[in-house]
């Protein structure tokens, strides 16, 4: 990378790289947008997933194993 360079961060994900990230299967991910579980929003026939959304899911998913 250069000095001057600045990487480049996504604004949001596809439902593939939210599964790399979350070390699911893609079908996972896909079941948890399906459910509601995951926010996504439709950008023309791509699916795609803010950075916030999977954070706050990671949260429900403390909060729900706290509760239990």
């Amino acid at each position: 990378m250069d000095r001057g360079s600045v990487p480049i961060v996504p604004k949001w994900h596809s439902p593939a790289e939210v599964a790399a990230i979350l070390g699911y299967g893609l079908s996972k991910v896909k079941m948890k947008i399906a459910t509601g579980e995951l926010r996504s929003v439709k950008d023309g026939k791509y699916r795609r997933i803010l950075p916030e959304w999977i954070d706050e899911y990671i949260q429900l998913q403390i909060e729900r194993q706290d509760a239990a």
